[in-house]
């Protein structure tokens, strides 16, 4: 029984994770209780295992360096969580998503289904400047929500829109999910911004497709928004005619500054049209010139900061200006700066981010550390080796492997949060994946789906239990129709949830059948044959190609003597030389 015991010591210390998990025990703490107490076993029942263990007391003192080294205290890829927690909140708290919601819907408004399209539009821009799903889904619940009853939205259609597109914040970047998988993976955190990208954009548009469908379905689950609600009015014209003179004024940039500033002239040229036609905008709104329609003014005004600010955070990091810490540093204060600008910056939004920041931060903290703790026992008892060997021998090869991945993945993430998955499964699968010849950014991106998938999933899915904390229990009085407007009940934000879930499983089967989405990080491949190598030639030297001089080749030429019956010369233009006489012809020759 001992030895059974010492040689099973993996599957045991993991199936004791599950069960301390599922007794509701802190994540962190049941990592590192369970890392310490089976080393305490396995360096027992060592002389049992047949060599299956190798743990001895020493190993303790690895711990230390572990906590403080590079992998935990001092990991610099994940600073970047705390900077774009703080950016998240602090534009929560300031108003944009509220901002953001108001003016899409006024776009959108006049179309069928247009207040649904706002949500999912504003639900991806707040994804590119949050990074945190709880923030964009009671956002959105709070402002989109009542509004979408208001005017007659199907309940289930409204609550299933609003909790996936909070969602968007797990795969667009800067998703603070894929910061931790690529530091688990052994990744760059730019890799796998850029792979997500286009998988996050394909997610988005599957979305809209969904309630162009329903819109043409069931056109009466979605109305548009009446005339007396269109408080912008008309405009559309006029916003268009603005885009075109800025893509104008930015095309004329460009063009001027191309000779002098090259690669850049295109960032630089777009950079000066987006200001300019805000600049008029403001100009517009605030002389009372109205020569742009306020739908028009709105909308640049509302929506040039936030691009701005996804340009300066993503845009840096994608083009290599920036570290990801260091886009997260500038997002944090390039919040601060539109918070201040909009007048909604006071020391209790401060306080606020500050401390959701520092909550978040010490909860992966601690998470980490206890997963360090783990890892050195579960390594100890070769448990990645059983891992590894229990994946690998998955019928089905590379396609079974990430099958069944996915699915012990999704039902996992019912139970853990995302920093839980990633700091306890994805170091266990990481190898296998790698030995199975699988690119990890690839498969990075597809567990960051994979955990989206199940912030949806009913009845676990914690956008789900985001959503119903803010959606009214109760019946209410409308405040702007005084109508009675019935509550939103559980079982109409699970059912609504579930046409999304299925479009998220499609979009994983998307990622897996089409994994170009997500290689194309990498770019084109250079072929090593069409690399031409060509050196000066070099004064002194035989000329490249040239056969040594002891296969019969000439010798390099020598370098020229110096004339030692000078001076020395430290720089000073030498004295000319005296002319020799010239030879006197009328003489015969003197040979002495």
């Amino acid at each position: 029984m001992i030895e059974f015991i010492a040689q099973n010591m993996a599957p045991i210390m993991f199936a004791s994770l599950i069960i301390f998990l599922l007794i509701g025990y802190p994540v962190a703490f049941s990592l590192a209780a369970n890392g310490l107490m089976f080393f305490f076993i396995g360096v027992v029942l060592s002389p049992y295992s047949g060599g299956s263990i190798n743990l001895a007391w020493p190993l303790l003192h690895a711990l230390p360096d572990n906590f403080y080294g590079s992998r935990v205290m001092s990991n610099d890829t994940l600073l970047a969580i705390p900077f774009f927690t703080f950016m998240g909140i602090v534009l929560e708290r300031s108003g944009m998503a509220e901002d953001l919601l108001d003016t899409i819907g006024q776009l959108f408004g006049p179309v069928r289904g247009g207040l649904a399209y706002a949500v999912i539009f504003v639900g991806a821009l707040l994804a590119a400047t949050t990074g945190v799903v709880a923030a964009s889904v009671i956002a959105m619940g709070l402002i989109s929500l009542p509004i979408m009853l208001r005017y007659g939205y199907d309940r289930r259609l409204a609550s299933g829109v609003i909790a996936a597109s909070g969602t968007l914040a797990q795969i667009i970047p800067p998703s603070l999910v894929l910061i931790v998988l690529a530091d688990q993976l052994g990744r760059s955190v730019g890799d796998m911004y850029a792979g997500a990208l286009i998988p996050g954009l394909v997610l988005t548009g599957l979305y809209t497709l969904y309630i162009l469908i329903m819109s043409i379905v069931r056109p009466n689950s979605m109305p548009a928004l009446p005339l007396a609600a269109r408080t912008l009015g008309h405009g559309v014209l006029s916003l268009l005619a603005a885009l075109l003179v800025a893509v104008a004024a930015s095309y004329a940039a460009y063009r001027y500054l191309a000779p002098a500033h090259g690669d850049n002239a295109d960032i630089l040229g777009a950079s000066i049209g987006v200001i300019l036609i805000y600049i008029v905008a403001i100009a517009d709104k605030g002389l009372n010139i109205n020569m742009m329609s306020r739908l028009a003014q709105q909308v640049i005004i509302v929506l040039i900061p936030p691009l701005a600010l996804i340009f300066l955070v993503l845009g840096t990091i994608f083009l290599g200006i920036a570290t990801p810490t260091e886009g997260g540093a500038m997002g944090a204060v390039g919040a601060l700066a539109m918070a201040a600008m909009k007048g909604r910056l006071s020391l209790d939004v401060i306080k606020q981010a500050l401390a959701s920041t520092t909550r978040l931060s010490s909860f992966v903290l601690f998470i980490l550390i206890g997963a360090r703790v783990f890892s050195l026992t579960f390594y100890g008892v070769n448990g990645h080796v059983w891992v590894e060997h229990l994946l690998t021998s998955l019928p089905g090869g590379e396609v079974g492997f990430l099958i069944g991945v996915n699915i012990l993945v999704f039902v996992l993430a019912f139970f853990l949060d995302f920093f839980e998955l990633a700091f306890i499964i994805v170091p266990l699968l990481a190898p296998a994946a790698d030995k199975l010849g699988i690119d990890l950014i690839w498969f990075g991106v597809l567990l960051g789906v994979n955990m989206q998938t199940s912030f949806m999933h009913p009845p676990f899915g914690f956008a789900l239990f985001y959503l119903r904390s803010v959606a009214a229990r109760v019946p209410y009085l409308d405040r702007l129709t005084g109508k009675q407007i019935a509550p939103v009940t559980t079982g109409q934000i699970y059912w609504g949830a579930v046409p999304f879930v299925c479009i998220q499983v499609i979009m994983i089967g998307l990622t897996i059948a089409f994994p170009q989405m997500v290689m194309r990080y990498k770019g084109a491949a250079v072929d090593p044959g069409t690399i031409e190598i060509n050196l000066p030639d070099m004064p002194g030297l035989a000329p490249l190609g040239t056969p040594p001089p002891a296969n019969g080749g000439p010798s390099p030429a020598a370098p020229p003597s110096n004339d030692l019956s000078q001076p020395p010369n430290f720089g000073e233009t030498p004295p000319a030389k005296p002319a020799a006489p010239a030879t006197d012809l009328s003489q015969p020759p003197n040979f002495n």
